[in-house]
């Protein structure tokens, strides 16, 4: 299906640049004769990482400056006389680490406010000069865990402040060249990650997400709740399970304590607005909502279909006393698929025939998911205890009806409900001489349902047939982990270790947690000042999805029979190199990874992991569980964060991704093989701004249509979508790909309130995605109806179509700040 959306992205354009520009100017010259630049100040509280005190004397500077505070009794500070736009601070305070906040954003209308923990120095004071900049979560994760601040993914160029689309900037992240979110890391399948919000799991980011992978066409998290992200693109700690591929930490912002905020955000594809502020002595929330009206420009622009989505997402925290603190946050969404059937009334359009396609081809989508969480930190002198309760729920209703006739039989009829009951309980112990331990448990009780039926073609029988089955069923899932690090050698010398154990009732071969057991290991040598080697080695285990486990025959759930946990075994190693008065950071890492029981489709014969990347759900088929896969490769950074009004990041990755197919190793659906991101930007006076991205990835394989299977009418009938030839997997390869995205941002500082307005360009010169022709069959150019072929009655013919001509797709945004 993603055919579809080579054929939308030569439709999308908000308006022809030269009237987005145009805009923009005249945007600027009445601004810019009412706006005047005043004083702006930050304030907030820096508090101790280990017991939660607040810290007084603390020294708050502005980075590369002299201008500074220095933090009362109480640990609170206020740095007033800056300029409006973004500042980097420094904090230091004698025996612990120095802590940085980079780009935080003051204007007059409001200060700053910020919440800073600082952790004690692993090192006596006089051996500290020898030690790396450690920072947070290092010790456990050396390597491959890279940080993305909320301006970062505010001013990325072509991302429209999508979180999503942020981290494609950074090493080992496919850029795939489609309308989808798609987090596919160093090789592996978008379902093996895993995302966090505050320690509080999540189990999708996205809007309109692909069930059993992680993909969607639009990012769920509005990033004005968002402080900082961390992501590892491997070497998880042992406090993080069920992940192959990568982990993400989202930190949301605790709200400020002194005073009622709002913003208003009209972005690339919805409208937004958010409230932050107190709500007791000692309690603030932060909420927001959103509304895309991305459907009223599809109905315009003449698109087959009206994508509506809506979200909500907040944060409260209570501050009992110094050592207790409450937390609660929740997100959710509603998402609205509908089919726009009036574009096939137009018979004269050009593309009638693309139009009535596509209608064939889609169905109608509705889905709604929340989590919801509690957390409880409670400090003690050596560390924190921490227990979590959350809740989530997904449920996904997709159907489609004969020639899209509601009086018509219906083809596809789904509805499926996940939903998951967590407890975790971590304990965090501070030790003498920079050691580290963590260890705890956590508890799942998970509930699901399925109802479907559908017609597929069954690829290994030749057969069209029908699937219509009911099924549901209880998990208790369960786990355990240990994590430790140390500090040795003055500091020189980091080692870390951890292992956790993780199990479930499912079937005799999941019951046992130490049949899963996943130990892992790190090193981090400070080579000399700034410069240090990393390396991890480790196993780790994910549990099939639920819609795997959940998949019936005769109401019996086959798969859950046999279904086994996947394994992946993994080695990484690098050089990294700091200049932390500069904020830049240049490394090399190489990784490898071995897949072992990964779900294998009896209908088809391919691994689950070639899919994803589309709309749908992955995994409600009869699968084996018995497939081999493996990626490697190497990734090199350059990265320079805000300084001196300049930034840039240089990504290039190269990977291989290949998977067991009909004997031997097949490159997998994410085989890019080199990827390259380049990334930057300067502030310029009058607070203008200007970022661009440059993008290339190599092409990805594609697998070849079934000619004589497609054009059979009984299966077209079916299923309005070509067949793929599944004998000859991946066996086709797309040409490499390349743009250009553009950015610029103009900000207005006024007395109670500030106005940010954006231009947004992606595909500045228009390349086109390759790809091969899509599929169709030859259609009546009056009524759109499929036409039989007249020497086969049984049969169609088939008809291509054509990529679009490729179009720079210009968006504008502003951003109102009370």
């Amino acid at each position: 299906m993603s055919w579809i959306f080579s054929f939308i992205h030569g439709k999308v354009q908000v308006m022809p640049v030269w009237k987005e520009v145009f805009a923009l100017i005249v945007m600027v010259v009445v601004g810019s004769a009412a706006a005047f630049s005043q004083d702006a100040a930050v304030r907030g509280v820096v508090i101790d990482e280990v017991t939660g005190a607040p810290m007084p004397f603390v020294s708050v500077v502005i980075q590369g400056g002299t201008m500074g505070v220095s933090t009362d009794l109480d640990g609170n500070f206020e740095l007033g006389g800056i300029r409006p736009g973004l500042v980097n601070l420094a904090f230091s305070s004698i025996g612990y680490q120095p802590a940085t906040r980079l780009e935080v954003e003051v204007t007059p209308s409001r200060p700053a406010f910020l919440t800073v923990e600082m952790s004690p120095l692993a090192v006596a004071i006089e051996a500290a000069e020898v030690e790396a900049t450690v920072g947070k979560g290092e010790e456990e994760a050396p390597v491959s865990l890279r940080r993305i601040g909320t301006n970062e993914i505010k001013r990325n160029p072509g991302g429209g402040r999508d979180i999503s689309k942020a981290i494609r900037s950074l090493p080992g992240v496919a850029a795939i060249p489609s309308f989808r979110n798609d987090v596919v890391i160093r090789g592996g399948a978008p379902n093996e990650n895993r995302f966090y919000i505050d320690g509080i799991e999540i189990p999708n980011i996205n809007h309109f997400a692909t069930q059993g992978a992680s993909g969607g066409p639009v990012g769920m998290i509005n990033v004005d709740l968002v402080e900082e992200v961390e992501f590892y693109s491997g070497a998880f700690p042992a406090t993080r399970g069920n992940a192959l591929s990568s982990v993400m930490e989202f930190g949301f912002k605790t709200a400020r304590t002194d005073e009622w905020t709002s913003n208003a955000v009209v972005g690339t594809s919805d409208l937004g607005l958010t409230f932050e502020g107190p709500t007791g002595p000692n309690s603030s929330l932060i909420l927001s909502a959103r509304r895309s009206y991305l459907q009223f420009l599809f109905e315009v622009l003449g698109l087959p279909f009206l994508p509506i989505y809506n979200d909500f997402q907040f944060k409260w925290v209570h501050q009992a006393s110094p050592n207790e603190r409450l937390t609660v946050l929740g997100i959710g969404a509603y998402d609205d698929f509908q089919l726009n059937l009036t574009v096939a009334d137009d018979t004269t359009a050009e593309d009638y025939l693309d139009r009535v396609a596509i209608l064939d081809a889609l169905q109608v989508n509705k889905q709604w998911n929340y989590a919801l969480g509690v957390k409880y930190d409670r400090f003690t002198e050596n560390g924190r205890w921490t227990w979590v309760a959350s809740r989530n729920m997904l449920s996904n209703r997709a159907y489609k009806h004969e020639d899209n006739d509601v009086n018509l039989p219906l083809t596809l009829d789904y509805l499926s409900q996940e939903m998951e009951n967590k407890l975790r309980l971590e304990r965090r112990i501070y030790g003498d001489g920079g050691a580290k331990l963590t260890w705890g448990a956590q508890y799942e009780f998970a509930r699901f349902n399925n109802s479907t039926y559908a017609q597929r073609y069954v690829f290994l029988q030749d057969t069209l047939l029908t699937f219509d089955f009911e099924s549901a069923f209880d998990m208790h899932e369960y786990g355990a982990f240990v994590q430790a690090s140390k500090s040795m050698a003055d500091g020189r010398v980091v080692l870390s270790g951890g292992v956790r154990v993780d199990g479930n009732e499912v079937n005799k071969n999941m019951v046992n947690p130490f049949r899963q057991l996943s130990p892992r290991m790190a090193l981090r040598w400070n080579v000399r000042p700034g410069l240090s080697f990393n390396a991890n080695v480790g196993r780790y285990y994910q549990l099939p999805s639920m819609l795997i486990l959940g998949y019936a025959e005769s109401g019996v759930r086959t798969n859950a029979l046999d279904a086994d946990y996947i394994r992946c075994d993994q080695l990484v190693a690098g050089l990294r190199y700091d200049i932390g008065e500069r904020n830049t950071t240049i490394g090399v890492e190489g990784f490898l990874k071995g897949y072992d029981g990964t779900p294998v489709s009896r209908t088809s014969g391919i691994a689950l992991a070639n899919l994803g990347a589309d709309f749908g759900v992955v995994g409600n088929e009869s699968v084996r569980f018995d497939g081999q896969g493996r990626s490697y490769g190497m990734e090199v950074l350059a990265q320079r964060r805000l300084y001196k009004g300049v930034y840039g990041l240089l990504a290039y990755t190269w990977v291989r991704s290949e998977y067991e197919f009909d004997g031997t190793y097949a490159p997998s659906a994410w085989d890019s093989r080199h990827i390259v991101s380049l990334t930057g930007g300067a502030k310029l006076k009058r607070d203008w701004e200007i970022g661009a991205r440059w993008l290339y990835s190599g092409g990805l394989p594609f697998t070849p249509y079934d000619i004589d299977v497609s054009m059979d009418q009984a299966y077209w009938n079916s299923q309005g979508t070509p067949q793929l030839d599944y004998a000859s997997l991946n066996s086709g390869r797309n040409a490499a790909f390349s743009q250009l995205d553009l950015r610029i941002d103009k900000k207005w500082f006024f007395e109670n309130w500030s106005l940010d307005v954006f231009m947004d360009i992606q595909n500045l010169f228009g390349q086109v995605p390759d790809a091969p022709p899509a599929l169709d069959v030859v259609r009546d150019p009056t009524t759109g109806v499929p036409v039989a072929d007249p020497l086969d009655p049984s049969r169609y013919q088939p008809r291509y179509i054509q990529a679009n001509a490729g179009s720079a797709i210009p968006a504008i945004g502003l951003i109102v700040e009370l």
